[in-house]
Order: C-alpha cells, then structure tokens, then sequence
C-alpha cells in the first residue's frame, strides 16, 4: 500500500513539473516522452553476450534464459555478438551440468556426475575466442549470471579436499575474458535488475564507445584529447572526484611526456573512474557547479525553481532528469557554449531511462 502512494506521489509530482517546465518554454519532457533520442546513434555499438540471454536455446536442461531487456531494449543500440561457451566445446544441449573444483585462480570444470574433465577444452576455447572477439571491437559484454562458464563473480569453486566447502570467484570463460581486456565494460544479467549498476553499466559502454571513436584513431592528437576531456568532465566529475583531478592534470601536463604514454595513463584512468558509482550527493555538486555558468543570466524566479529541483532531487523527492533537463533548456536557450556539449547532459539514448528514478 505505501509502495503504491509513493508511485502515485511520484507521478503527481512529475506531472506538475511538466506543467511548470512548459510553462517556461520547455517542450521536452523525458521522464513522460521519449519519442526522439538525446544522443544522435549512426550505428550499433558492439557488444559480446551470453546466447541464452536472447532467447537461443543452449541451457543445460534445453531452455533460454531470455531478457527482454537485453534483447529488446538495449537490443535497440547494442550489435550482439553472442556465445555459449559451453555449447561450443561439444557439450551438447541438454547437457549435464558442471561445476567448478580445486584453486580458486585456475579452477577445473567438471562434470557433477560423469566427473568428466572439460578444463582444457573449456582453456582452448577461451583462448581461441578471445582472439576471435579482440577482432570484433567489443565496447561491452554481458555475461550469464551463476554460471560456471559466464559467470563474473560469486560463482562456487569447490575444494577437492573437503567436500561440501567452496570459496567463489568467476566462471572461466569470463575470467579469462575479464583478464584480455581489463578496461572492457562487463555486467551479468542479474545485476542489471539494480538501477545504480545498471545505470553505471550503460553509460560504461557509450563511454567506452565514444573513447575509442576519438581517442584510439590512428590521427588522435592533443587537440583531441583536449576537447574529450573537456566533454567529459562534469560526467568524470560525478563519478570520481579524486579522477576528476588526475585526469585534468594529465591533460595539462601532456606536453611534458611521450603520447602514448600520456593516452595510455589517461585512458586506464578515465575507465577507472566509473568503478566509483553515482550518487545523489555528487550529481547535485555537479548540478550546482554547472548553474555557475548561467546564473546570472537567468531571471531570479527561474533560478529559484532549478535551485529548488536540485535539492527536491537531492532529498530523493525527484529523479535526476529533472534538474538535467532544467539545465539543458538554459544552456540551449542562453546559448551556454562550455556546456553545450557535455556529455553529463546527454549521456545516453533518453530512451532508456536511466535518470527517471527516484
């Protein structure tokens, strides 16, 4: 019952804002319309998955593991190149399930019943798929959850010595894949139900995306480093602060070192901010910092309702989207040029509603 008034709370309130914001002139609403996409997509972004998640039929017992999202919602900007690595080593659908033995950093996979040995099968594949992928430009995977082949953690590696007794780790396939490409956006299906991680996981990929796209071209130069970091930082900033700073120091300094090096220090260190997750609090430094640039330009009645937006957000009262689409309608409407093109105000497709919860 409590569930329900929030909701219903909730929507009331959006619905007023609504009112309000095309009142000041704001026809763009994207928490109630997501009929056009705020980030403008010429092609699919690559993306490694496991095949069950879109419906193949290659579980052990025969069936999928079918996500909707996955395949349908994501499905919408994501090229899936898909697998199953078990299916691939010839172990055939049905099948008898495996698990995990011996030392947690190099397990062996083996039959529960049969005690048929797949270790080495499943390394060859591994390698040879690896490989294989490093082709594909991949920007991201999404793994099954709980499975000893796919799995990215919390997945039981039994003792050979005391039955019953498990420390947990990562499938094999997704270790090793983990290991190939350390700075790879990876998620299993089950941690996408989290709005925060999934949230973290989306915009991982389009920035990960967007870093190649500029920065891995072969005429990357400062100048290009320059305006990605200066696109990026307000969405660094939300992340990580501490990154925030070193990046900027990198960038200042570049001069002083070899190219590659300065790419490689700020690329390894640019994917790194986004292990540390959003927060309200960090969301609303940024809000505040960006209405520096326009303060003064806009009436005091309006400065006074995105001031108020900020700390409703803030209070969890209301979802992100509002304040940001506050802002970008003053950055658009007095012609904000810093801001204009920062990706924190367009970080993703609308569409996919990352920013409208509470």
């Amino acid at each position: 019952f409590c569930s329900h008034i929030l909701q219903v709370m909730l929507v009331l309130i959006l619905h007023s804002w609504k009112r309000k914001m095309r009142g000041w002139g704001i026809d763009e609403c994207p928490f109630l319309n997501y009929e056009t996409s705020s980030m403008k997509m010429n092609e699919k972004i690559k993306i490694g998955v496991s095949s069950c998640l879109l419906g193949e039929k290659v579980r052990w017992n025969g069936e999928h593991k079918q996500s909707l999202f996955v395949r349908d919602v994501l499905g919408k900007y994501f090229e899936y190149i898909s697998s199953c690595p078990e299916m691939e080593i010839g172990m055939g659908v049905p099948r008898e399930t495996v698990a995990l033995y011996g030392a947690l950093e190099s397990p062996k996979m083996v039959g529960k019943k049969s005690q048929i040995d797949w270790t080495e099968k499943m390394k060859r594949y591994s390698k040879e798929q690896i490989k294989l992928l490093a082709e594909q430009d991949l920007s991201g995977y999404i793994f099954k959850s709980k499975s000893p082949s796919c799995g990215i953690g919390r997945i039981p590696v039994y003792s050979e010595d005391e039955p019953g007794k498990a420390r947990h780790g990562s499938g094999m396939f997704a270790s090793e894949f983990m290991k190939a490409f350390p700075l790879m956006p990876v998620v299993d299906e089950g941690r996408l139900h989290d709005q925060r991680i999934k949230e973290n996981f989306i915009i991982k990929v389009f920035s990960f995306y967007r870093l190649k796209k500029s920065l891995l071209r072969k005429n990357a130069r400062l100048g290009t480093l320059v305006k990605f970091h200066t696109q990026h930082k307000f969405l660094i900033l939300a992340h990580s602060r501490k990154h925030y700073q070193s990046l900027g120091r990198i960038v200042a300094e570049a001069k002083k070192s070899p190219w590659s090096k300065v790419l490689e220090n700020y690329i390894y260190l640019f994917m790194e901010s986004f292990v540390y997750k959003t927060t309200n609090k960090k969301n609303t430094d940024v809000l505040l910092h960006m209405m520096g640039f326009f303060k003064k330009l806009i009436p005091p009645e309006d400065k006074k309702d995105i001031l108020n937006a900020i700390e409703d957000y803030r209070k969890e009262i209301l979802p992100l989207i509002v304040p940001v689409t506050l802002i970008r309608h003053y950055v658009k409407k007095y012609d904000v040029t810093y801001l204009q093109d920062q990706v924190y105000l367009n970080s993703h497709p609308k569409e996919l509603m990352l920013r409208n919860h509470v």
